[in-house]
């Protein structure tokens, strides 16, 4: 009987394959996760050189994603070019007598409340010398001598800053003449950009792929948009209502403030509100910026659980941790800008790469 031939013994495999799968699986990822960050980074980078560009186009998307319904609604029985118009005009205005009503407001009560600032100051000293600061008249002295000399020292630098600042306000004022501009084209004919753009820019293979994730990421955008607008407003009535049932002053102004400050989830308003909270404290008391802490809560608790959920969840599907890093990384990068960009461009990601991970059959 025969015995059977031993094995040879196979090929010797390097030392590289014969690690542990999930050392080999973590490198896969490791180094494709760097490239992505590198593409990221640039991106970033390309967009922070046109800062001024980038945000202009972002708030035409933004004016586009809101103006978009009534303007589609208004071109049923009037001609597109003529919808568009009525509809930017018409925004225009409303917007310029918002502003105004503002101004009539802070002028109406200027006068009052500087009296009440100058007794609230007087007021805020008296608290501090109490338990339990106990701090001293002359340290409060020191304080503001402290402050005017610092001013009157960097008056020159100050000054520079002002006229950067102004600078800055012909930056904005540009930016939006150009968001204005993008804006009319988007509403009249962003199917066609939007077309033109995948069919010229793009092979064939690879236009249904990304015309599914381009309609995906328009739909997150425009939905987390008008979303975080109802979110705003909403906000702003009820700041509005509570600042004057407690009678503070510049209410309205206020509430505006926490209209805009919104936009930046789960931080603008606690900081819009503590701005309310300081001026309750210098024009109504320490009584009345309690009550103003309080609402700060309770918008906070109303904000989180139940506007976001109610209003949002149906756009961005976003847990609030990823939502809280990504404004923190957002304001790192690129200051109240990147805070506002951040949620919206998150979002837009996650639609874009679950549209291509989808099988449209």
């Amino acid at each position: 009987m025969r015995l059977p031939a031993p094995a040879r013994p196979g090929p010797r495999r390097p030392e590289a394959v014969r690690t542990v799968p999930w050392l080999r699986i973590a490198a896969a990822y490791a180094w494709r996760l760097i490239a992505v960050g590198v593409v990221v980074y640039g991106i970033f980078s390309i967009l922070g050189s046109f800062q001024l560009i980038a945000v202009a186009l972002f708030l035409a998307l933004v004016v586009t994603s809101v103006l978009r319904p009534p303007t589609d609604l208004l071109a049923r029985v009037l001609p597109r070019p003529l919808s568009v118009a009525v509809v930017l005009v018409g925004s225009l205005l409303l917007l310029l007598a918002l502003f105004a009503l503002v101004g009539n407001a802070v002028a109406g009560e200027w006068p009052r409340l500087v009296d009440d600032f100058g007794g609230g100051v007087h007021r805020i000293q008296d608290w501090l010398q109490r338990p339990p600061f106990r701090l001293s008249p002359g340290k409060l002295s020191a304080l503001q001598d402290q402050l005017t000399r610092y001013v009157s020292t960097h008056r020159s630098s100050l000054l520079s800053s002002a006229v950067n600042e102004f600078g800055r306000v012909v930056e904005v004022v540009t930016g939006g003449v150009l968001a204005l501009f993008a804006s009319v084209f988007f509403l009249h004919s962003g199917e066609h950009l939007w077309g033109w753009a995948r069919d010229r820019l793009l092979p064939s293979g690879a236009r249904p792929a990304w015309d599914r994730a381009g309609r995906a990421a328009w739909r997150t955008f425009a939905g987390y948009t008008r979303g975080i607008i109802i979110v705003a407003a909403t906000n702003a009535v009820l700041v509005g209502v509570a600042l004057l049932v407690l009678r503070v002053p510049l209410a309205l102004p206020l509430a505006l403030l926490e209209f805009f400050a919104a936009f930046v989830p789960l931080v603008g308003s606690p900081v819009a509100l503590g701005v309310a909270t300081i001026v309750a404290l210098a024009g109504r008391g320490p009584v009345t910026a309690l009550a103003v802490l309080v609402l700060i809560v309770v918008i906070g608790q109303l904000e989180g659980h139940v506007l976001h959920p109610l209003v949002l969840s149906w756009a961005v599907r976003l847990h609030p941790l990823v939502v809280a890093v990504s404004v923190i990384a957002g304001s790192i990068v690129a200051g109240v800008i990147g805070a506002v960009v951040a949620v919206p461009f998150v979002s837009v990601v996650w639609a874009v790469l679950n549209a291509l991970r989808t099988d449209p059959s």
